[in-house]
């Protein structure tokens, strides 16, 4: 096998599922940690905004071709993930517990998909240079893959990171949003008489 084989089939089939796996692993600790009843309905959006600025960069190098238009957009995703995280934590400290082990896994959803670009940017490093140099090469144009992906492929982590990543952290956010909904309710209901009226 060669390199750049091994380093595509490491980001496809090592990188990927456990990027997938820790996600879980994430929502799991948010979870036991009382998310819904400590930082809320805020901690979850920034989540699914952190969802959305990896897991959009990676489905469009599951699909395109990745020219120096997909590798931009790849490093502001992850430069723009690493903002929302320091913004996450920032909140989220004093709101909750930061179990250790949740620590670790935040350690590793910030490693992992940098040494996917790191990688990427290796097996398309014309693309790289044209970009950051803007020598005139640099190809700014949304293509299909040439040589697409196995279906089997595509549908598997597709549906592995609907059920373990964006399902539960949709259910996350209806939780945090129906925990502050009901607070919203108790502290809006009058209270009631300490004595009673009399009867007219």
């Amino acid at each position: 096998m060669t390199l750049p084989n091994l380093m595509v089939n490491s980001i496809l089939y090592f990188f990927i599922p456990l990027w997938i796996i820790v996600g879980f692993g994430d929502w799991l600790f948010h979870r036991i940690t009382k998310i819904s009843e400590t930082s809320g309905v805020k901690e979850s959006l920034l989540h699914l905004l952190m969802l959305s600025e990896i897991g959009i960069p990676l489905l469009m190098g599951l699909f395109l071709e990745i020219n120096a238009l997909v590798l931009g957009i790849m490093l502001i995703g992850f430069l723009a993930h690493e903002a929302t995280v320091l913004w996450d934590l920032r909140y989220a400290v004093d709101k909750r517990t930061i179990l250790p082990g949740e620590q670790v896994i935040h350690s590793f959803q910030e490693l992992l998909p940098l040494m996917m670009l790191v990688l990427l940017v290796f097996l398309h490093w014309e693309q790289f240079v044209a970009l950051v140099s803007m020598n005139g090469q640099a190809d700014f144009q949304l293509r299909m893959k040439e040589n697409p992906l196995p279906p089997s492929y595509l549908a598997g982590v597709i549906a592995g990171a609907g059920l373990l990543i964006a399902l539960p952290y949709m259910e996350e956010f209806w939780r945090c949003y129906s925990a502050s909904d009901r607070r919203r309710v108790v502290m809006n209901k009058p209270a009631e008489r300490l004595m009673p009226g009399r009867d007219a």
